[in-house]
């Protein structure tokens, strides 16, 4: 027997620009960014279904997560890789809100330094941004480097969740 690979989408109006959530009956699969196809995520072409439960789940917790009202997700994730990625995409999941790691930190926590690149692949290839914190890596000199939604909004999302950490000190 085949599994269903029905995909279900709705968009979705953030303040880092309209988002794309994909969703399976197992779980949440992909977060896509404003004008970004399928291509990264390399998944099939969803069908419009703005009252899947996976969907409207993910969308009231990422409007709690915006309202500066929730710190972690409770979302069942399909992430959909190879044995590496989802190795990768877990130990972003270990990373507290609003902190941060280097790539050559998770390249040594998966057991070998050298793999720095691979990790920079996987993160490139995370399909669900936001809810697998992959915005909380960063370059080993602190500077902000590769995402799929662009820098301007890692910075807005990790300036988000520093603020709620310590208000006050992060505000313009």
């Amino acid at each position: 027997m085949v599994a269903d690979n029905t995909l279900y989408y709705k968009d979705m109006a953030t303040p880092v620009g309209c988002i794309r959530l994909v969703a399976s009956d197992a779980g949440l699969v992909a977060i896509l960014w404003e004008g970004e196809d399928y291509g990264r995520t390399k998944l099939n072409e969803p069908c419009y279904e703005a009252t899947h439960p996976v969907l409207v789940r993910t969308e009231q917790q990422l409007l709690e997560y915006f309202a500066e009202q929730r710190t972690g997700f409770d979302i069942a994730l399909d992430l959909r890789g190879s044995d590496f990625q989802l190795k990768i995409w877990k130990a972003l999941l270990a990373i507290p809100y609003g902190m941060t790691r280097s790539y050559g930190d998770l390249a040594r926590d998966s057991g070998d330094l050298k793999a720095v690149r691979a990790v920079g692949g996987a993160l490139n290839r995370n399909p669900v941004s936001i809810i697998v914190p992959c915005h909380r890596v960063i370059g080993s000199s602190g500077t902000l480097t590769g995402f799929a939604g662009g820098l301007h909004n890692k910075s807005i999302l990790l300036q988000l969740e520093r603020k709620r950490l310590a208000p006050g000190l992060f505000e313009d």
